[in-house]
């Protein structure tokens, strides 16, 4: 059996890396794309070693993102986000307890 190099153009790359950057999990990711997980793991491995990527859109958005920057920000929206579910958690049921007490 042999083995065949799939090439994958530079906006695809920049797409797929800025996807595995801001998603829960790389290898949810690389499965969401069709590629192999080792492909986009080495990918991003690479761009947290160079410091930053640049990318170009779909629609021609082009940019630059610092990997370092990207990460501290998914893990602080992350901490954001269990806080405030843990809050709504709280308030359903502080407003089902009290719509219990008023009847």
């Amino acid at each position: 059996m042999s083995n065949k190099v799939r090439k994958y153009t530079k906006e695809f790359k920049g797409e797929a890396l800025k996807l595995a950057l801001n998603s829960e999990s790389v290898s949810r990711t690389a499965q969401d794309l069709g590629i192999p997980e080792a492909t986009l793991h080495s990918w991003v491995k690479k761009a947290k070693n160079e410091g930053e990527k640049s990318y170009e859109l779909s629609n021609g958005e082009k940019g630059t993102v610092n990997i370092g920057d990207v990460l501290s920000e998914n893990q602080a929206l992350r901490k954001r986000l269990i806080r405030l579910e843990q809050e709504k958690d709280i308030l359903k049921k502080a407003a089902a307890y009290f719509a219990r007490e008023s009847m």
